[in-house]
């Protein structure tokens, strides 16, 4: 991945797709586990992302990659990478 290296580090998470709005659209899970800043108990924080899918690839249940991108919409921010595991 050229584009995460150098100057302008894009941001690339992993998640689950938990609906496809559209033609070229697609909403991902982020689960993340983080330690809570004064407890310091492991806590589960999960965030919805919107995905542009240019080719249709992702379906519900896929695990996918996601990367930072320019405002394609209101709401997308983010854009399909590769799909790592496919839904059963």
């Amino acid at each position: 991945m050229a584009e995460t290296e150098g100057r302008n580090r894009r941001k690339v998470r992993q998640g689950l797709v938990t609906s496809v709005s559209g033609a070229k659209t697609v909403t991902v899970t982020i689960n993340e586990r983080i330690p809570h800043p004064k407890y310091k108990k492991m806590m589960n924080r999960s965030k919805k992302l919107h995905v542009h899918d240019e080719h249709g690839e992702a379906a519900v249940g896929d695990t996918v990659r996601v990367m930072e991108t320019r405002p394609l919409s209101k709401t997308k921010r983010w854009r399909l990478v590769d799909v790592v595991e496919k839904a059963e």
